[in-house]
């Protein structure tokens, strides 16, 4: 089969494609670096460059494909921007996606989408999950659509090596002994693969998960990883993990978004996780660590 896969070389992207064409695809990948060329052409597969705001692009390269992976992503450094709106910015790529697919006629898209998608509000940034969805769900029903609704993903949990240098604990607007799920981007990747070979019907919804972990538990287990088995996972206000965004320049319509996305998790954010629960994935917790701890002996205090 044709299929195009969005989102570059990124932590799903690339091994989806590289499973892809080793499954004997034909795949092209869409980047917006040229630089990238020669990495995406050397896992086999074909690389166009543009960019999501261009919809000429888009249309022009999902044409004649057999299915498209859609994901929506923003510039690493979106957060910290204060001129931007993310939930707006992501939401407006789900509409180039949708103009793309009809204008192209292609009808077999698998979108990544994301736990809490089911929420129309109190879900903070992941709003636009829910946005891009609904957008898509106009396109005309001879289209079919999987949604993908992965939870965490282990890779984010980078973002406290910084906090645990500095401050010697976990910290955030959450925390306890509840279980969370959370997942690997490889187990999302081969979720993705296995949906490509499956019947399209219509539209479908599938969470994506690998473990279940409690903050304190992952504390425990990052703490071991690093040698720090004291390891603590505070919690503090959402006024004061607000606060403390900002502090370190997150723009403020973003932070609040942040706050909330985590503070939903006390409330309804994995109601429709656990009425279709899915299968846990291979990849553990346990077993990510180990990429964790190399991350954090590499990384300075500063």
């Amino acid at each position: 089969m044709k299929i195009v896969v969005t989102g570059s070389l990124g932590h799903i992207s690339k091994p989806l494609a590289t499973e892809l064409v080793k499954n004997g695809h034909d795949v092209t990948v869409i980047s917006s670096k040229a630089e990238r060329q020669n990495d995406i052409e050397a896992i086999g597969a074909k690389a166009a460059i543009g960019v999501m705001k261009d919809t000429d692009f888009l249309t022009e390269t999902f044409r004649g494909a057999d299915i498209v992976y859609c994901m929506e992503a923003t510039d690493a450094n979106a957060f910290f921007d204060p001129n931007l709106d993310v939930i707006a910015a992501v939401t407006q790529i789900g509409r180039n996606y949708k103009q793309a697919i009809h204008d192209s006629g292609v009808k077999r898209i698998v979108h990544l989408s994301s736990i809490g998608a089911h929420l129309s509000e109190g879900n903070g940034l992941l709003r636009f999950h829910h946005n891009v969805e609904n957008i898509l769900r106009e396109l005309p029903e001879d289209v079919s659509i999987k949604f993908m609704r992965p939870v965490g993903f282990y890779y984010t949990l980078l973002s406290v090596i910084p906090m645990i240098k500095m401050q010697g604990a976990i910290i955030a607007n959450y925390g306890g002994d509840e279980k969370d799920p959370w997942v690997s981007t490889l187990d999302i990747a081969d979720v993705i693969a296995e949906e490509m070979e499956r019947p399209f019907r219509g539209r479908e919804i599938r969470y994506i998960a690998s473990d279940e972990v409690s903050p304190n538990e992952i504390a425990g287990i990052l703490g071991e990883a690093i040698g720090k088995p004291d390891l603590e996972w505070r919690v503090i206000s959402d006024k004061q993990w607000l606060d403390d965004l900002i502090a370190t320049g997150m723009n403020p319509q973003t932070a609040e978004g942040y706050v909330e996305m985590h503070a939903a998790r006390d409330v309804n954010l994995y109601e429709d996780y656990y009425r279709h629960r899915p299968e846990l994935g291979q990849r553990k917790l346990k077993d990510y660590v180990k990429e964790f701890a190399a991350v954090y002996n590499q990384t300075s205090a500063s």
